[in-house]
């Protein structure tokens, strides 16, 4: 999952989240302004993956270091993310 944050503010954010079942919470897998920024969502785009829009969360995905798990704080808004998400994948896979 990608969230991105289009402001004011010329410069797009992104961050990429990911998961597995070993790390107890997401972690942020890549996360960028600018160029890299467009960089992680073109290249989630291409390879499938859910870019969801969401300045409040990028906001503060974007204080969280790489390779590192997401907060308790965040693990609420990021869950109910992945249920929207899973959900949306459901119908898509059995129409």
């Amino acid at each position: 999952m990608v969230a991105q944050l289009m402001q004011p503010d010329p410069a797009p954010q992104a961050v990429a989240l990911a998961y597995a079942p070993d790390d107890g919470a997401p972690r942020v897998v890549a996360k960028g302004r600018g160029l890299l920024a467009e960089e992680i969502i073109a290249r989630a785009q291409a390879a499938g993956v859910f870019v969801h829009e969401s300045p409040e969360l990028v906001s503060l995905l974007m204080q969280v270091d790489m390779d590192a798990r997401i907060p308790p704080e965040l693990y609420i808004a990021v869950a109910e993310l992945l249920a929207w998400l899973y959900q949306l994948e459901q119908r898509e896979s059995h129409p």
